[in-house]
């Protein structure tokens, strides 16, 4: 499928992800490209989807909009995460099935996937057991969305399909202590303590856990891709392949941000997942995927984006 001359919306097109996405299809070329906002157009409300596809006419929507944040605001937001996220999604789903809507993307989460998984996770685990419990009601949200997919697909023809990515960095991301995921978190605290010469940072948990990253740029490009290409049935993984543990992403992260101070860990804090590493085979296999961005040089863009725009150097 050509994206040229098709008329895109994309949800959360001013956050983290839904930006990336942007960028890259108008750099691709695309002249249609729509991004609505929340005071426009509030997704949790059915009136404002009608209104949304009414004023676009889309012929493609990427929905990368979603309430989501670190395992301290899924904690703190586990009704939120659920309802907003499942309404949203169920909303643009069952009214794009009236707008003779040509394809459907649902960003999901490596959230969804249950809290014991094989190492890599390949898509058949995903009902496979229930999700870490400090993601849980938020995992289950895109779980239950992915379906939702799967459903249109079969009782309507829609053409919806559903991305489960990693964890996400990269330059735009979410630096609130009171809601950014891990990388961003440590990013925050190594620069701020780098600043004020403080003798030591405090991390959560004990470091043993370890995850999976993907730069935000190759996510986005995997999602463009999809869009183009694929057009299955079943979820897909997206991810890079490599799996670090989080001790030696908070070394990593000092010593970009020349933090040469003690780590502290607070055991009394949760580590979420114990381990996080899709197997990511099926996204080269259908789209062609692959990603590209050294993780190490993911790292330093990210710090030096944040030192750039986040604080007065």
């Amino acid at each position: 499928m050509s994206l040229i001359n098709k008329r895109i919306v994309v949800t959360g097109g001013a956050g983290f992800l839904g930006s990336h996405i942007v960028d890259k299809l108008i750099k691709r070329g695309c002249k249609h490209v729509f991004i609505p906002r929340s005071s426009s157009f509030d997704l949790r409300r059915t009136e404002d989807v009608f209104d949304m596809y009414a004023a676009y006419r889309a012929d493609i929507i990427i929905h990368a909009a979603a309430a989501s944040g670190g395992i301290g605001w899924n904690r703190k937001n586990p009704a939120k995460a659920l309802y907003e996220n499942l309404i949203m999604g169920l909303n643009l789903l069952e009214e794009g099935r009236n707008w003779d809507l040509e394809k459907f993307i649902q960003i999901g989460s490596v959230c969804a996937y249950p809290l014991n998984v094989s190492i890599p996770t390949p898509e058949e685990e995903l009902w496979s057991g229930y999700p870490e419990p400090t993601n849980g009601p938020y995992g289950l949200s895109k779980r239950v969305l992915s379906t939702a997919c799967q459903a249109y697909r079969e009782q309507y023809g829609m053409n919806a399909i559903c991305l489960m990515p990693v964890n996400l960095y990269g330059p735009g991301d979410d630096f609130n202590p009171e809601s950014s995921h891990v990388i961003a978190a440590m990013i925050q605290k190594f620069v701020e303590a780098k600043q004020k010469n403080l003798p030591e940072v405090s991390l959560w948990g004990t470091g043993e856990a370890s995850r999976e990253f993907l730069y935000i740029e190759d996510c986005a490009g995997a999602i463009i891709l999809a869009t183009e290409k694929y057009n299955g049935a079943e979820s897909i993984n997206v991810g890079s392949g490599k799996e670090i543990a989080i001790k030696n992403l908070a070394l990593l992260i000092a010593k970009e941000a020349n933090f040469e101070g003690n780590l502290v860990w607070d055991r009394s804090m949760p580590n979420g997942q114990p381990r996080r590493l899709f197997d990511s085979s099926r996204a080269k296999k259908e789209f062609g995927f692959t990603a590209k961005t050294n993780f190490e040089d993911g790292i330093k863009r990210t710090v030096c984006w944040y030192k750039e725009s986040k604080c007065e150097l």
